[in-house]
Formats: structure tokens, sequence, C-alpha cells
């Protein structure tokens, strides 16, 4: 059908606005399961402390006479004093007065939108830390400081590749952790190492339920671990498909299986979440910075460190390439 002359069409008009959403939607992932999982507590030091304990094993022969005269002395139970350092972490933001007060899609580049948006990048670069595999370090005039991240805890229920090496502590029992385990060579994974390493960790007392994992990992779990093949399809109401195990059933509890996109890749993490918490020197803060000419600046800033109460408690099938 014909267009009358002179009609104007949104072809000839150059002052239409952008489609933009005001609630702008960002693809950038901020889940963080670990720091979701544990507790917190608060730090009153650059270096924390804690105690750890050791029970004795089970004696078998603990049977003594009636009335016995001179009961002999048991070996007393005493703590180990383990330590880590805090780290401090840091976001700034500047906005000029004008971009505060325009009127932009979503707003993005205000001041409360920026500070809000450096605040979910600050979680996501803290539970990459947590979960990374570093040293404890005291820093210096020209080194920060940086907390020990939970693979460099882990050196009591391990499965390691050929040539991987379990951390060391500061003392021989006692310290802070001042060198980290080295990788191996990369390996596939197999079910019977994740279980070999759940056993373990409920062998010296703990009770794991969670296992962080890369997204190769989790697949190869959801594809090739028992059960696997029992995936069903439901056709008659949801129309579903279930490709995927969450949850596992081992012979010592129930864990549930997170993909983890901050952890590394080569680490499956086995945790009970129990047994570890992040402790804050400092809050998250939110400070005005000297204001220069036309614009304002906000210091956002967090100071904490990773307390693993015991490293009995959690394992690591490491090494693992879940491509393989």
């Amino acid at each position: 059908m014909a267009v009358n002359a002179n009609t104007n069409k949104t072809y000839d008009v150059k002052t239409i606005r952008e489609d933009l959403q005001d609630a702008l939607i960002s693809i950038s992932p901020t889940d963080s399961p670990f720091l979701s999982a544990v507790g917190s507590k608060t730090a009153v030091n650059t270096y924390f402390e804690w105690a750890t304990v050791d029970l004795a094993s089970p004696d078998s022969s603990n049977r003594v006479l009636e009335g016995e005269a001179a009961p002999g002395n048991d070996a007393a139970t005493n703590t180990n004093r383990m330590g880590n350092y805090t780290q401090l972490s840091d976001k700034v933001v500047e906005v000029s007065s004008t971009a505060d007060a325009v009127n932009g899609a979503g707003d993005a580049q205000t001041l409360a939108k920026q500070i809000a948006y450096k605040l979910k990048e600050l979680k996501r670069d803290m539970e990459t830390m947590l979960l990374d595999n570093v040293a404890a370090n005291a820093g210096a005039a020209g080194t920060a400081r940086a907390t020990a991240g939970l693979p460099a805890f882990l050196k009591d229920n391990v499965s390691r590749g050929v040539s991987g090496t379990n951390p060391t502590l500061s003392g021989t029992t006692t310290g802070y952790v001042n060198a980290i385990g080295t990788d191996g060579t990369l390996r596939a994974l197999t079910e019977d190492m994740l279980k070999t390493v759940i056993a373990s960790c409920w062998n010296n007392g703990a009770e794991p339920s969670l296992v962080l994992c890369g997204s190769l990992v989790k697949q190869k779990i959801s594809s090739a671990f028992t059960g696997s093949a029992t995936k069903y399809q439901d056709m008659t109401a949801t129309k579903t498909l279930s490709a995927a195990i969450d949850i596992y059933v081992s012979d010592f509890g129930q864990l549930t299986i997170v993909p983890s996109r901050w952890s590394r890749a080569r680490d499956v993490l086995v945790i009970d979440p129990a047994y570890a918490k992040v402790a804050y020197l400092s809050r998250t803060t939110q400070t005005p910075l000297a204001k220069t000419g036309h614009a304002e600046r906000r210091l956002i800033a967090v100071e904490y460190g990773l307390q693993v109460d015991s490293s009995k408690a959690h394992g690591v099938v490491a090494d693992i390439n879940g491509a393989l």
C-alpha cells in the first residue's frame, strides 16, 4: 500500500534515542560460592592466629584395674598455633560532577552506580584470591601483604599428580603457610580419586558437604560418575532433560557439586564449611577521597584474611585436566 507524501518516517528522524534498558544488564558473573558458604570473624591484627587441636588416637587397650593405686599420667592434649596474614584490597572510582548530573541510559555513569559495580568487582577479587594457591606474606614497605589461599593449606587429604608436593608451614606443625604446594602433572579425574579424598576427610573427623570445581570438571562429574547413566527425560509436563549431577551422595554424606568460576581449573576442592572462615581486620568501607576540581572520588576498601580452622577438614583432588 502506498505511503502519503511527506509522511515523517523513522528512517528520516535523526533524534530517536537508542533502545537502551534503564536497568543495565551485565553478563559478568558475581557469584561467590566459597564466600557464601564459610563463616566470618573479626581479626585484631594484620597477623591473626587460631588454635587447632588433634585428639589422641583411640586406645584399644585402655583397661585398668579396679582400685589401681598409682595411675600414670597420659600425654597432655595441647593445641597447635596457626596463623595467617590479612591483605588489603581496594577499588577507586572518580566521576565528574557533569557525569553525575546528566541523564544517562541506566545511569551507569553516576557515582552511585560506579560504586555498586566496584563493590561487585571487589567481591570477585576476594573469592579468586581466597581460592588461589598462594602462600602468606608479611609484606614490607614495597610489598603488599598476602593471605594464604585455601589450596595452600591442604596437605592432609590430598590426591596429587606426579611430582606434585604439599605446602609447608613456618613451623613443623604450627605457624603460617610459608611455601605453597607445587603443581604436578595434569591428569584425568576419576570417581575413585574424589571418593578417596572424601573418605580421608571423614577419617580425620570432618563432614565435607561442598565440592568446588571448574566448568569442565563439573561436566566430567555429570557425564562419567556412577549414576550418570540413569539421567532421565520428563516429557509429560516439564519437558526437561536431567543431564547434571549436582548432589553427590558418598558413603560419608551428601556433597553439593558447585561449579566455580574463580577457583583454579586444576583443583577439585572438597570443603567442610564449618572449618573455614574469613577474618576481617576492616570490613568493607567507602571513603571519600580529596575532591579534585569538578570530580568526586571514592575509595572502596576491605582488609581480610583466610582462617582454616583445620586443614584436616578439607581436601583437594589436584592437577586435574577436565578435558581429559
